[in-house]
Formats: structure tokens, C-alpha cells, sequence
């Protein structure tokens, strides 16, 4: 959208520097959506969909995980901080020997694709918070993470019930969204088989109306 197709929407009895002002945020939004658009996701098959429910199949993947301790709307902050440094450089390159397969060396630090989506899932008091890993690595060639509290992990492909929903991240709407999920499985004659997942599919400064987030529980068919 250029500024000539968007100004019929601003008011002319809005001063310039407002008006130029909504201009730069409108385009902004634009820019932000277009980037989380070709962010790579986590790969699945769905086995069924209905409004903003699926039931999906995933392949396995490869994470970075961070255990975090706190309540649910504040440990995503120090989460998404180790973790985002990881993939900004805290880390350490393997760099395989030719000849001498499996032995590797360390090499200089790599920059890690962002990739989606960021899970947050309770485990006992704590919670974990993982970042996906582009598929274009495997667990020979993630290169090593700096800080202790970053793990590499191999995760199998889970059947998860999936929910869909825009808007903030706080913990009472997440729970409202856990609620109508069990509903949704329960009457689908499905049982959780983990704990629900949180997924948020945005950077923190995506504004709340454009996010994506979605409530993920593991499932199986019960008897």
C-alpha cells in the first residue's frame, strides 16, 4: 500500500505530522505480518479441521529449550531472551573433519533462522519454552549453545488438537482457549495423553490484534 492509495483514509482534518505518523505505523504492520509470513513452521498433516480447530499429525523436530521458573505471563520474557541469543550467535559451530566422520571441531559461532512456533508448556512448577529449529539441520550440525541453560533436543511427531485464536497473551485468555480445546477433544471422543502447550507464532512486538497463538494438546483415541 502506498501513501497515495492510503491518504483517501486519512482524515484531512488530521495535522500532518499525525497523519504521517498513521502512515509509518500502517505501513509497519504491513512489514511485520509480510516477515512472520515467511517464518518456516513446524510441519503437520491435518486429520481434521472444523472453524478454528484441527486435529494434526506432526513430523519430528528438532528444538532449543529453556526451563523457566515463574508465572505463566512473565516467563516468556527471560525465555525468549536466552534463547533468541542462541540463535543470534551464542553458540558454537560445528564444523565436521573431512575423513574422520563423526569426530568435529568448533567452530566460529552461526546465525539460526527464526523459525515457528515458540512453545511454552508447563512441567511441573517450571515451565519450558522452546524455539524450533530449521529443517535444514539435524542434531550433528545445531551448532552447540553457549549457555547452560539452552538444550538441543530431537522431539518425536505427536497427534496434538490445535485451537486457533488472535489477541494478547495473557494467562486468563489462554486458559478460556484450554477450556473450549478439552470441550472440542472430549466430544471428538479424544484424551489428552501431556500437558497443553502454548504457541505463539509472533516476535513480542507484533501488535495483540495481528498475533496468531494457539493452544496445542497432545491426544490420543480413548476406548
Amino acid at each position: 500500500m502506498t501513501e497515495r492509495e492510503f491518504r483517501p483514509l486519512l482524515s484531512d482534518n488530521l495535522c500532518r505530522p499525525l497523519r504521517v505518523w498513521i502512515l509509518g505505523l500502517v505501513l509497519n504492520l504491513f512489514f511485520f505480518v509480510g516477515q512472520a509470513m515467511a517464518i518456516e513452521e513446524a510441519k503437520y498433516k491435518i486429520l481434521e479441521k472444523q472453524d478454528n480447530f484441527e486435529l494434526r499429525q506432526y513430523e519430528p523436530t528438532l528444538v532449543a529449550e529453556t526451563i523457566v521458573e515463574g508465572d505463566f505471563e512473565q516467563v516468556g520474557n527471560e525465555a525468549f531472551r536466552r534463547l533468541f541469543s542462541y540463535i543470534s550467535g551464542n553458540n558454537r559451530k560445528k564444523e565436521s573433519i573431512p575423513m574422520t566422520a563423526p569426530v568435529s571441531q568448533e567452530g566460529d559461532s552461526e546465525k539460526i533462522t527464526m523459525a515457528a512456533p515458540v512453545n511454552q508448556e508447563k512441567v511441573g512448577d517450571k515451565w519450558r519454552i522452546t524455539f524450533l529449529m530449521p529443517s535444514k539441520y539435524t542434531m550433528e550440525t545445531l551448532p552447540v549453545p553457549l549457555d547452560s541453560r539452552v538444550e538441543l533436543k530431537e522431539v518425536p511427531g505427536p497427534l496434538m488438537a490445535s485451537l486457533r485464536y488472535s489477541g494478547t497473551w495473557s494467562g486468563e485468555r489462554y486458559e478460556k482457549k484450554l477450556a473450549q480445546l478439552l470441550e472440542l477433544i472430549k466430544a471428538r471422543g479424544f484424551g489428552p495423553v501431556g500437558e497443553p502447550v502454548f504457541a505463539r507464532y509472533n516476535p513480542p512486538f507484533m501488535p495483540w490484534f495481528l498475533r496468531r497463538n494457539e493452544v496445542l494438546i497432545p491426544v490420543k483415541k480413548e476406548n
